[in-house]
């Protein structure tokens, strides 16, 4: 056998192959602007670009955050003069209107079968106020707010009332006594149902008003700092200007500097402004309007309960069974209305609001002797005395109830005109400021950018 011969071959060259090449991190566009900010930040002219854009950017945000925030207080205070308040004076109407018809209605009736035409036509006119002040609410208000509830409220107790009081007309001229359950029931739905109805919408409305008070008053402690910050980052700016440069002024900052000191100013003396008028339509004007319309329903209320006196005859009585029911309310009213008017008395600032209230006090004191004399009168067995000193022409408790409440009409006119003249004045002091705050943060943004390319230039 042969075999192949034992040689040993040379072993084959086999190229190394080069490694893999590894991928190099993906940079995010953030890290690479990142990367260009610090590098711009070590020269003097990178240093000077991002300054005049952070001063530019401050100034805007100043100016953008003064106008959102004075936007907001304007829009409350336009709210305080031209929809919370007129809707707080309507829910005022709407409760004076109710009481002053339930009064007209019970005067009417002692009046006789032949109900006088002037009181016949005030009873109507009440009505017909009442009717359309609360369509007019019903136009304004959620239904589904408490509000809205209350109306809803009122819009069907009123048909009842009117249907009652022409019940007991109807009986009246027939000479027949039912007339006057007819009209104590009347009184009941007034009293029971419609007038607190119309006392909790007067308190929603006035509620609503205090809520829009508080907004158009509040602080713009935002914009403040802000606008203390940027004017520190401007004076910074041109400090370091100087001191680098040995240049006093630089025009484009002095002149953001400018803009920002007047915008932040303006912010805050006007809002200074508007808050004290604000503040002053409340105390001088609302807070008297409150206890006047107050004084002036506790005033109808005790006329009314004055008349269902003579009406009912001690029919009605306590829940205790010992006194005249009406005649009970009726020195409550009066008693109410003696301090509401020591209230207002105190509460008027100048002799046009104070005279017709100290002639409301005169009235008010002059008819309670007069009810005193009445009363006895009637103690007495003298109806027809009564009747005269209640009802009569002159020299009767009706005389000086109707001195009481012309007195109170004047004062609420009085003090009504002082209110919306503070408002107004308060709301016209932030006008103009949301167009100027941005006016203002652009010309100092622009300035503040063009003083920075001024030496910017300088390396050039």
């Amino acid at each position: 056998m042969t075999y192949p011969p034992n040689v040993r071959t040379a072993p084959q060259h086999v190229p190394a192959q080069p490694p893999a090449p590894v991928p190099a991190p993906r940079r995010s566009p953030w890290s690479g602007s990142a990367a260009r900010l610090r590098a711009a930040a070590t020269t003097e002219p990178g240093r000077l670009q991002i300054l005049g854009a952070l001063l530019a950017l401050l100034v805007l945000a100043f100016g953008a955050v003064t106008s959102v925030e004075i936007s907001d207080r304007t829009a409350a205070a336009d709210d305080v003069v031209s929809r919370s308040q007129p809707l707080s004076a309507e829910a005022a109407n709407i409760y004076r209107s109710l009481a002053d018809a339930d009064t007209a209605a019970a005067s009417g009736f002692l009046a006789g079968a032949e109900e006088p035409d002037d009181v016949r036509a005030r009873y109507e006119k009440d009505i017909k106020d009442a009717s359309r002040l609360l369509v007019k609410a019903a136009s304004t208000t959620d239904a589904s707010s408490p509000s809205g509830q209350e109306i809803a409220t009122l819009n069907q107790g009123l048909p009842r009332y009117t249907g009652l009081i022409e019940r007991a007309r109807a009986n009246n001229r027939q000479g027949l006594p039912l007339g006057g359950a007819y009209l104590r029931y009347a009184n009941q739905e007034m009293s029971g149902e419609l007038l607190p109805a119309a006392e909790r919408l007067y308190t929603a409305e006035t509620g609503r008003l205090d809520r829009d008070y508080d907004s158009a008053r509040a602080w713009p402690f935002f914009s403040l700092g802000l606008g203390a910050v940027a004017l520190g980052g401007l004076f910074w700016a041109q400090r370091r200007n100087y001191r680098r440069t040995n240049r006093v002024f630089n025009h484009g900052l002095l002149v953001a500097t400018a803009a920002s000191t007047v915008l932040l100013l303006w912010l805050a003396v006007g809002h200074t402004v508007a808050r004290a008028e604000l503040q002053d339509a409340d105390v001088r004007g609302q807070q008297s309007l409150d206890v006047l319309n107050q004084a002036r329903i506790n005033s109808l209320k005790a006329r009314a309960n004055e008349l269902l006196t003579v009406v009912a005859r001690g029919a009605v009585l306590t829940a205790d069974g010992r006194n005249d029911k009406y005649e009970t309310d009726y020195s409550t009213g009066m008693k109410a209305l003696g301090e509401e008017l020591g209230t207002a008395r105190r509460l008027a600032d100048d002799s046009q609001g104070g005279a017709p209230v100290t002639s409301a006090i005169n009235g008010a004191s002059e008819w309670q002797g007069r009810h005193r004399t009445a009363r006895k009168t009637d103690d007495n067995g003298d109806y027809e005395g009564t009747l005269k000193q209640i009802i009569g022409a002159k020299d009767s408790t009706g005389e000086s109830f109707n001195r009481v409440d012309g007195a109170l009409e004047k004062a609420l006119a009085h003090e009504q005109g002082e209110f919306t003249r503070a408002a107004e004045d308060g709301r016209g002091a932030l006008g103009g400021l949301p167009i100027g705050a941005a006016a203002l943060a652009v010309l100092a943004a622009v300035a503040a950018i063009g003083g920075g390319n001024r030496r910017l230039s300088e390396y050039r």
